[in-house]
């Protein structure tokens, strides 16, 4: 099979060369032996251009994106994001103030400060988290709130909320929660908080959701068009010719491919790098279904409370009618004694009537 891929990139290695290295190296070889056969092909296969790089695993688009070496990459993408001029100032820390023990299912989550003071923080998930908009606003909030802490920590007395920017949330799913499936044609979500009488207030936080699934499915067999497209391709597209398509109308795309392919000349640490990535999938996987089984299980506790709901109901309903059918026999027991009672007056007037008769008869036998 002709490799299009190293005729873009002459230093990706050929199959043999790599298989070689690492049968030849008893560390190389450990590694590779525990790893299941699938993964072992996933590895030859993006090291020698057979399928393009990983982009999205944290340790290739660290390698990449960095913003601390190359942060002019981050920016335009960021640029094209958030559709505004971007410049970084600095990284922040983004493990200090989490608000739960989330980090298993992220790829990716790196926050930066931009020249005017705003926040950005993006993330990759390669499995949606459950209820991915009360956790983002949760998030969102936090990294408000670490933004107001250290302002005002900086700036004492001459604090103002002035000085608090806007916070952006950017998430990228590698496979995005049901809930974007809802809206099959659409791969791009920006929200920032309005009111509905139009009153115009900055409300700091701004979120952009992008699943790269259905990017994926909408961009199948069509051209790249435009500067948002093309980072979406680079993060999402592992077939070598949408590849070399990326990088033929986008050609500033190409040295970041080589920064990759440059890495997996270095087999021992890109070996690493791709086991450490496997252990965050196995770990990521776990989550995940712990997460599923939990929705699941709150779904069937719902479902449960409804019931009960439904049969306190139905008894209620039951005792209220036992009531009215004990009512009513009570009546239709006081009817019958009426009745009753009635049939004796009857019965004594027919006799009283007969008396009468007899006596009538005996008068005109007179």
């Amino acid at each position: 099979m002709t490799n299009n891929l190293k005729n873009y990139f002459p230093l990706i290695r050929e199959r043999e060369e790599l298989l070689s290295e690492i049968k030849g190296n008893a560390k190389l070889r450990a590694i590779y032996e525990e790893w299941s056969l699938e993964n072992r092909e996933e590895f030859l296969d993006f090291c020698t251009g057979v399928r393009g790089m990983k982009i999205l695993y944290d340790s290739f688009f660290k390698e990449v994106m960095n913003p601390e070496y190359t942060p002019e990459r981050l920016e335009q993408f960021l640029c094209v994001v958030l559709n505004r001029k971007v410049k970084i100032v600095r990284i922040l820390p983004n493990d200090s103030t989490r608000i739960a023990d989330e980090t298993s299912l992220l790829i990716t989550d790196i926050v930066v400060e931009l020249e005017d003071g705003t926040l950005a923080n993006v993330e990759i998930q390669k499995i949606g988290y459950a209820f991915p908009g009360a956790r983002s606003a949760c998030y969102s909030a936090d990294m408000l709130l670490r933004q107001y802490k250290r302002v005002r920590a900086k700036q004492g007395e001459d604090f103002s909320y002035n000085n608090i920017k806007n916070v952006y949330l950017i998430v990228i799913f590698e496979n995005s929660p049901k809930e974007f499936w809802e809206f099959p044609n659409v791969y791009y979500h920006r929200s920032k908080q309005v009111f509905d009488s139009s009153l115009n207030l900055n409300l700091l936080q701004e979120f952009i959701m992008i699943p790269l699934d259905i990017f994926r499915e909408n961009m199948h067999n069509k051209a790249i068009e435009t500067p948002l497209e093309a980072w979406l391709t680079f993060l999402a597209e592992e077939e070598p010719e949408r590849i070399v398509t990326l990088i033929g109308r986008y050609p500033e795309f190409k040295a970041m491919y080589e920064t990759l392919y440059l890495m997996c000349q270095n087999t021992e640490r890109v070996m690493e790098m791709f086991s450490e990535e496997l252990r965050e999938l196995d770990r990521n996987t776990v989550k995940y279904m712990i997460e599923e089984q939990q929705r699941e299980l709150d779904k069937q506790k719902e479902t449960l409370c409804e019931q009960a709901e439904q049969i306190h109901e139905q008894e209620e309903q039951i005792h209220e009618q036992k009531e009215q059918i004990h009512e009513q026999k009570e009546q239709i027991h006081k009817q019958a004694e009426q009745i009753n009672k009635q049939s004796e007056k009857i019965k004594v007037q027919e006799e009283q009537i007969e008396k009468l008769k007899l006596e009538l008869e005996k008068l005109r036998e007179k």
